[in-house]
């Protein structure tokens, strides 16, 4: 609706204490973070536009209802890999039709912030959110959590050969499904796990590498995209994805149909970052949606999802904890210990992928 602009200058002092707690973007546009503030303003604008946070990834649906249903505010998103939202922030200006807050995997999120692209904001969340998860100049904060899971359909393959481990799913006899290594930050995350698993790390992703460069030598490695539509159709027999992802497709075609595992050997753990477009037309209702996305509820929304939270500090209702893989089945997980290098090989990533594994 209305973009939100500091419209006079009256004097030097006044502006210091009306800047006071705020955060101004290149449009000169001030945006509270006083909770009362946003709220008000939010509902004045009255509407959000996200991209990448569709209903049915991490139940992104019942949060927008919550908001439309508390603060009056009419959503729309359209759904896109991290890549295309980076893209699209950039690309959208000052558009009224622009974005106002993305979903971006938390490797993706450094380009983001190099690109001048997001608008600080420390919640009053902040301190409950790990340090592994967020920019120490609030820019971009985890709302929650994933680790890489293997999702095996027990109509293609039996439910005694579903993989384990990164070693079993290489003995396999089986087609493995990624997704797009160039664009998705799942895919992403995939090699890395399987880098982490073999001794590698953010910084040399070789051993990732070379293990999906075994799968492709023995033609098992499959072209088709991880999404819901090419598991219900049964044209992916093991697919490498995010757990929330992949007990998320199983609740929503058949539980029974589908295992889903942690490899034993090793997953990496991340989180997905919401960023807030420095041009966004709605800035307050941006602002309002990464808060209540951190609140309880919103904790408990995500969760509902098969999405954990990343505030550890929330007590979530049992039949909503029931529908999560047990902490015990993380056995050996690793986090990125520096964003900033792992933006930067995720960047090369895809040429390597094309380079050294596909060829």
């Amino acid at each position: 609706m209305m973009k939100q602009k500091l419209l006079t200058i009256i004097s030097g002092a006044i502006l210091a204490f009306t800047l006071a707690g705020c955060s101004s973007s290149d449009q000169g546009k001030v945006t509270s973070n006083n909770e009362q503030t946003i709220i008000k303003n939010a509902k004045k604008e009255g509407s959000i536009i996200s991209i990448g946070m569709p209903d049915t990834w991490a139940n992104w649906g019942e949060t927008w209802q919550d908001l439309t249903k508390q603060y009056g505010l009419k959503h729309s998103d359209t759904d896109m890999s991290s890549a295309e939202e980076v893209q699209k922030f950039k690309s959208a200006g000052t558009s009224s039709s622009a974005p106002d807050i993305g979903d971006i995997g938390l490797n993706v999120a450094p380009t983001a912030v190099k690109q001048n692209l997001v608008v600080p904001y420390k919640t009053k969340y902040w301190k409950d959110i790990p340090a592994w998860a967020k920019d120490k100049d609030g820019k971009y904060a985890a709302v929650y959590q994933g680790s890489i899971a293997f999702i095996t359909d027990t109509k293609n393959v039996s439910a005694s050969q579903a993989p384990k481990s990164w070693k079993d799913l290489l003995s396999g006899k089986y087609k493995v499904a990624i997704g797009d290594v160039s664009q998705d930050s799942q895919a992403q995350y995939a090699v890395l796990a399987a880098a982490f698993a073999h001794g590698g790390s953010e910084s040399n992703l070789k051993p990732g590498l070379d293990y999906f460069k075994k799968l492709q030598k023995q033609n098992r490695l499959s072209s088709v995209e991880t999404v819901i539509q090419n598991f219900q159709k049964g044209e992916i027999q093991v697919g490498v994805v995010w757990d929330f992802n992949a007990l998320n497709y199983a609740h929503q075609i058949d539980s029974k149909r589908y295992k889903i595992t942690i490899p034993t050997d090793g997953t990496v753990t991340s989180g997905y970052t919401e960023i807030l477009n420095k041009n966004a037309p709605h800035p307050y209702a941006a602002k309002l949606a990464h808060l209540y996305t951190l609140s309880d509820q919103g904790q408990i929304n995500l969760a509902k999802g098969y999405a954990r939270p990343i505030r550890s500090n929330v007590k979530l209702p049992k039949a909503v904890a029931d529908k999560l893989l047990p902490a015990s089945d993380y056995k050996k997980v690793f986090h990125v210990a520096n964003n900033n290098v792992w933006n930067q090989e995720t960047v090369k990533l895809g040429q390597a992928w094309q380079s050294e594994v596909l060829n």
